[in-house]
């Protein structure tokens, strides 16, 4: 199988890459303009035996002929570029339409053009605003958006849904709680580490530490969308998945988990609002029932996995520095 990664050299992109090369019959493509992916997450790659079956690609979606023709003779995509920086959503709102919206159309274009079918998308939680059912199932009823990210993201699953509709590109949406483990870059786990290391004694936390969410360590996430893959390869239709595990923490679960591994006891800085910031969901929570009956369940609890990232983090203070 010859794989088509946008965003191969970001997070969950790299590990994904790594993966993907563990089975001698694959090839991998990565696609990537280096914004805020790095090189040095696929250097060992590179460098390994591995190296032979991978191209890397240093080019931006957005330039379609060089996108398409990167993409030719691919069996399959996985999308995974994106603005993530939910935070700011509404800061910059034109960074989400840009990067999650149009990009995921230029990406289904390139498709069309070359022949390819199959695409996996990295959507989100987020799609499903501050809902009325927890754990919240696929299936449940969209409410009202809350930020620009998932707003972006749902607009970038219904393309995908036109598409097979029109064109007959099967799309597999696998909607994400957070990421945590190796090159992990951006998100509360890195923000904290990164603040307690420069002052141990003292630490800032967007809203009063009880927002709950879900979170699953990235060799989990990645085995959750090859298993949805290929339990439904033979399918005609939309596949959407939920990812993530069956539990929740709180901020605080989380500050506390940190600042035992580090050895620190900072006075922490709470602010006064449930919500961390405009756009923020204070409660996310999935049901995950369909994964897993494709067989599929995550392997590290919420607490393993922020342990597993602190530990990485501290051994790769580079990832702290500002880029």
């Amino acid at each position: 199988m010859k794989y088509f990664i946008t965003g191969g050299a970001g997070f969950i992109g790299s590990n994904l890459v790594k993966m993907l090369l563990e089975k001698e019959e694959n090839t991998v493509v990565v696609y990537d303009n280096f914004s805020t992916g790095r090189s040095e997450f696929l250097y060992p790659i590179e460098l390994s035996e591995k190296g032979s079956r991978l191209d890397i690609y240093n080019s931006r979606i957005e330039d379609t002929h060089t996108l398409a023709d990167c993409m030719e003779g691919s069996d399959f995509v996985f999308h995974l570029a994106a603005n993530a920086d939910v935070r700011h959503g509404f800061k910059d709102p034109s960074k989400d339409v840009k990067q999650n919206i149009l990009n995921t159309f230029n990406v289904l274009e390139a498709m069309r053009k070359v022949g390819v079918t199959r695409i996996a998308f990295s959507s989100s939680g987020a799609v499903y605003g501050e809902p009325s059912i927890y754990p919240t199932p696929e299936s449940a009823p969209f409410p009202i958006q809350t930020s620009m990210y998932g707003a972006s993201k749902l607009a970038g699953e219904a393309m995908l849904q036109a598409y097979f509709e029109g064109y007959g590109i099967i799309p597999y949406i696998f909607r994400f709680v957070s990421v945590l483990g190796k090159n992990y870059s951006h998100g509360h786990v890195y923000d904290f580490v990164k603040s307690l290391q420069n002052d141990p004694r003292k630490l800032k936390v967007l809203g009063d530490g009880s927002q709950t969410k879900s979170y699953m360590h990235v060799s989990d996430c990645i085995m959750g969308m090859l298993t949805g893959i290929f339990y439904d390869w033979y399918s005609s239709k939309v596949n959407i998945y939920n990812l993530g595990t069956d539990e929740t923490c709180t901020v605080k679960d989380s500050i506390k988990w940190i600042t035992e591994y580090m050895k620190v006891n900072p006075k922490i800085v709470y602010g006064s609002e449930k919500k961390g910031w405009k756009g923020d969901s204070p409660l996310i929570s999935l049901n995950c029932k369909k994964i897993r009956e494709a067989g599929w369940k995550p392997l590290l609890s919420i607490k393993e996995g922020v342990i597993d990232t602190v530990e990485y983090l501290l051994e790769n203070l580079w990832l702290l520095e500002d880029k």
